[in-house]
């Protein structure tokens, strides 16, 4: 992996684990010595990172961790409750055994991590869940947008988690809801995914 690309994953990660706050000021000379590199491959990550919206570079200021704005969770929530409804729409009549053994998977290690409190480990899971079932349904337009979005979902899901770990069991138990009617082939996992997304809406804002 070039070094660009493990800057880039590395100051990521900070930034979703909060590691690196939102509002915090960062300077190259701090990213240089914590992660042993030279400045080219961090520059090069900072100018990724601040087309995603995660970074701020000024040349007065330095570089500032971008937080998200509570209008922008909210509108991520809405666009999510929309396309991942379609996509159980779309699914839940055609879904395969095969298909059905990979979310059966992922639930039982998301039960894992949630038994474990393994907050970081069940945020990729949760958002493989849900990206899975988007595979699944073969709308490349919609998955490309769910992917687009996937790190800031993450980090979403980890402040969640963060403030309740508790919430895990919740989240865990709801995608099993969702699983157990796929596996029926009943329309109500539409319902169920909208209730899902709307609750974590909901205790996100709380």
């Amino acid at each position: 992996m070039l070094l660009k690309e493990v800057a880039y994953q590395e100051i990521k990660a900070k930034i979703l684990e909060e590691h690196y706050e939102a509002g915090q000021f960062l300077s190259e000379r701090t990213l240089i010595d914590e992660l042993g590199m030279s400045k080219t491959p961090i520059k090069n990550a900072l100018v990724r990172l601040e087309s995603e919206g995660f970074v701020t570079v000024s040349s007065k200021q330095g570089i500032i961790v971008n937080d998200i704005s509570i209008e922008r969770i909210n509108d991520i929530y809405n666009l999510r409750i929309a396309l991942e409804t379609f996509n159980c729409q779309e699914l839940y009549h055609r879904i395969t055994q095969e298909q059905l053994k990979e979310l059966e998977d992922n639930v039982q290690a998301t039960k894992e991590a949630a038994k474990n409190k393994d907050v970081t480990l069940f945020a990729t899971l949760d958002h493989e869940f849900h990206l899975a079932i988007s595979e699944f349904v073969g709308n490349k337009e919609i998955t490309r947008v769910l992917l687009n979005y996937q790190d800031h979902l993450r980090r979403i899901t980890l402040r969640h988690l963060k403030k309740d770990p508790g919430r895990v069991e919740k989240f865990y138990s709801e995608h099993e809801e969702v699983l157990d009617a796929l596996k029926r082939g009943d329309i109500k996992c539409v319902e169920l995914m909208k209730k899902h997304l709307l609750d974590s809406k909901m205790m996100y804002f709380q």
